[in-house]
Parts: structure tokens; C-alpha cells; sequence
């Protein structure tokens, strides 16, 4: 089958196409055709080396890249009851989606209603399992309280505010430039203001009485998480759930306190679906929002797996406004 793997980190380049058996399930497993694979941040980041001494998600090397994807199953491991051959299914959290064939736990599997489009679940579970997760479990979102999201024109920042919205919060946003600005607050978003330079925190102050958010989702890191500090109310909760500007390595608990006593979290999604139980409620909302209408996601691109490299490419340079990016297995 083919396949892209890589067998060292870097950048593009060290994108290999490799030709591989055809895996088998073992217990507990599902063997799925792959149609479509998502391709998003931690793909990159786990390219770049990020996760090489992660214990929440251990990958090592050689590795066949892509954490999430959909497909039709073809086979089924020993002991596994709630699938068979022919069922269409997606799964997020388990790598090797840049391949035609994938073996993946069923317990990180769930089944797409027949009226979803494989692509548009491909899409969706990464993205909207994180996004479902900080809404309803971190930030414990609900009419009357508030919250600033940043990369809001992102994959993630774009269902956050949705989800933030169905839920009744008053959502706050910032974006690098006017163009996603107009992305967010199309979105939903209450605000949309760029960072400037950490100016956005006096902005949100502003908008909100001096007061500050109840809640921030903070995944750009470095660059922006001590001005969300400002942004964040007394004894409010700073979500720091990625780094896309780089980590902090300098960050002094007491700061923290001057800050407002605030609450400083680093959340997982392996963390956030621990069973299939948990697994299955996230998509069954996900995929019903969708249906019905109540959730919009945007397509960025449709790649190959010929073209894996240019799409990572196209993701890094940022010429895609955070929207799910798709590989189609040939």
C-alpha cells in the first residue's frame, strides 16, 4: 500500500513515500481503507519532533504520519463486537492516516451517519473533538460567562466559537489580520480584534468594563499568553492548549498570582477521550451539528498523497486560513 512516512525530523523534505504491506488488526483493532485523512498542526509539529519524548502521545521513528482519518473498514482484531466490514467510520488520535490502509483502535473509532460525507468527517473529529472538549469540559461555557479565543479564524477557534455561541457565551476574538477578523465574527463572534502586539488584552479590558474574561483558549503560546494574562479576570481560567508560536520556558507561578490569582491549565484531547464511551458522545454531537446545520466547516484544500509535502507546505506558510486541510488516498 502506499504510504508517507518519515524516519527523521525536519521540515517538508523529509516527507518519504513508501510503499508498505497491508497491516492486520490484532485484538481490539479495526483495519479501515483510508479515503480521506486530515492534515492539521500537531501532523507538523509531530514532523518537526515536538512529540518525540511525549508520553500522552508516544510516536517514534519510522512512523507513518496522520493522526486522524475516514475510511471504510475491511477487516476486524479479535474480541471487537461493535463493528464490521463495510461500516463507514472516521477516528482521530492514532497515526498512520497517510496511508491507504490503517490499523486503529476501536475505541478511538466512531461510525458516520450514512448522510455525512466521509470528507466532511475526516474533517471534523480532530478539530471539533478538541473544540467540544474545551467548550463543555475546560471552559464550562454558558450563558453569562465570557471568553477571548485566539487563532479564532483557525480550524479549532472557528467550531469554538460556534460551540461557544450554541452554549450562551459572549465570545471574544483575535486574529492576525482584518480578513480573519471578518472569518471570526462571520463565525459568531461578539469582537474580533487583531493581536498588535499584545495590545488585543486592552482591547477585551475595554469591551468588558475593565473586568476581563471568565475564559481564555490560548493555542498560539509565546507570543500571546502573558498579555492573555491581562485579558483574564480575577480568578479566571487561561487555557493554554498549544504552542504555535513557540513555548513558554520561562513562566514563574507567581506571576500567575500577580496576575489575579488566575488558573493556568495545559489540556490534552487523548486526555479528554478516554474511552469509547466519551469518544462516541463528542462525534454524535459533532456529526448532528453538522447534519442539522448548526456547525459550519470549511475545506482549506484536497491533496493527494502524491502532494502531502505541498499541502504541509501551504499549512506552515499559513496560505490556508486555518481551515481542515484533506489528503484523498490514491
Amino acid at each position: 500500500m502506499k504510504s508517507i512516512q518519515i524516519d527523521r525530523y525536519g521540515g517538508p523534505e523529509v516527507l518519504v513515500h513508501r510503499e508498505l504491506p497491508v497491516p492486520q488488526p490484532a485484538a481490539g483493532e479495526v483495519l479501515i481503507r483510508i479515503t480521506h485523512a486530515g492534515i492539521n498542526f500537531m501532523d507538523i509539529h509531530t514532523r518537526e519532533g515536538k512529540y518525540a519524548k511525549s508520553q500522552t502521545y508516544k510516536v517514534g521513528l519510522p512512523c507513518t504520519l496522520g493522526m486522524e482519518g475516514a475510511g471504510e473498514i475491511v477487516d476486524v482484531g479479535t474480541d471487537v463486537t461493535d463493528f464490521k466490514q463495510g461500516d463507514r467510520v472516521a477516528y482521530c488520535i492514532s497515526w498512520g492516516s497517510y496511508a491507504e490502509y490503517a490499523v486503529v483502535p476501536a475505541s478511538r473509532v466512531v461510525k458516520v451517519p450514512d448522510a455525512l460525507p466521509l470528507e466532511m468527517a475526516a474533517a471534523s473529529v480532530f478539530h471539533g473533538f478538541t473544540a467540544h472538549y474545551l467548550a463543555h469540559d475546560v471552559g464550562r461555557l454558558a450563558p453569562g460567562v465570557s471568553c477571548l479565543i485566539h487563532a479564532a479564524s483557525g480550524g479549532i477557534g472557528q467550531i469554538l466559537i460556534q460551540l461557544a455561541k450554541q452554549l450562551g457565551a459572549t465570545v471574544y476574538a483575535t486574529t492576525s489580520t482584518l480578513e480573519k477578523a471578518q472569518v471570526a465574527r462571520e463565525r459568531g463572534a461578539d469582537l474580533a480584534v487583531l493581536y498588535e502586539d499584545g495590545r488585543f488584552a486592552d482591547a477585551v479590558r475595554e469591551a468588558t468594563n475593565g473586568r476581563g474574561v471568565d475564559v481564555v483558549f490560548d493555542s498560539i503560546g509565546k507570543a500571546t499568553l502573558r498579555d492573555s494574562f491581562r485579558a483574564t479576570r480575577k480568578r479566571g481560567l487561561v487555557v493554554a492548549y498549544g504552542s504555535v508560536s513557540g513555548s513558554v520556558r520561562d513562566l514563574d507561578p507567581i506571576e500567575l498570582g500577580e496576575a489575579g490569582s488566575l488558573f493556568l491549565t495545559r489540556p490534552r484531547l487523548a486526555d479528554h477521550l478516554p474511552d469509547a464511551a466519551t469518544t462516541r458522545r463528542r462525534a454524535a454531537d459533532i456529526f448532528s451539528a453538522l447534519l442539522d446545520g448548526s456547525l459550519n466547516i470549511s475545506i482549506a484544500g484536497r491533496y493527494t498523497l502524491d502532494d502531502v509535502a505541498a499541502a504541509h507546505a501551504a499549512l506552515e506558510e499559513r496560505r490556508m486560513i486555518g481551515k481542515p486541510v484533506l489528503v484523498v488516498a490514491q
